[in-house]
């Protein structure tokens, strides 16, 4: 399986600064064809590295809600059920996960009230406390230079590097990091399968 190299990460920066940018500019840029950058753009969506395509919205041009930035501190093993409804809500842009459990988002609120949309929407038995900041302005984005590029056995959770394997199984694309992987997962799914 080949890395993500260097040509990969100049069509990723070109993405992130205009995802509608065409493929023939694109190609421009970095010095390849447009179905060659077409080819590769698919095989990062298939590898996950790209996973949508996506509009930048301003919304504050869009509505009169009141940009916040809500800082909650959760009560443990409770983070990933609170993370989920927070994604789930509308008025939530952003969601940040910190490594000591807090879950951290960023909303455009209608009325400005925080508390409302706690308690209507999230267990706040699983909330201990929160903070709220009013945003005078907020901007994201996202860097690739620099980055590296590792995808995750999908046997046994190690780095895949350029000696690893790939397979397709009903559909699925599957990464791994070693020809044993892949045989053990072959042969789980296959076991799976039978039994189902």
């Amino acid at each position: 399986m080949r890395e993500l190299d260097e040509t990969d990460l100049e069509i990723l920066q070109l993405l992130v600064a205009n995802a509608r940018r065409p493929y023939n500019e694109i190609a421009d840029a970095v010095e390849l064809s447009p179905p060659t950058v077409s080819d590769r753009i698919d095989r990062m969506r298939e590898l996950g590295v790209i996973q949508q395509f996506t509009v930048d919205l301003d919304r504050s041009l869009l509505s009169e809600g009141i940009a916040v930035l809500v800082d909650l501190r959760i009560e443990p093993g409770r983070v990933a059920d609170v993370r989920e409804r927070v994604e789930a809500l509308d008025s939530v842009e952003h969601v940040f996960v910190t490594a000591d459990g807090r879950v951290v988002f960023h909303a455009r609120l209608e009325d400005g009230a925080v508390e409302p949309l706690l308690a209507d929407s999230l267990d706040t038995d699983a909330i201990r406390s929160y903070d709220v900041d009013l945003l005078s302005e907020s901007s994201w984005s996202p860097e690739p230079e620099g980055a590296e590029f590792a995808l995750e056995c999908d046997e046994c959770g190690n780095t895949v590097t350029s000696e690893g394997e790939s397979t397709r199984i009903d559909g699925d694309l599957y990464q791994f990091c070693c020809s044993s992987c892949l045989a053990r997962f072959e042969q789980q799914y296959e076991e799976m399968r039978e039994a189902a």
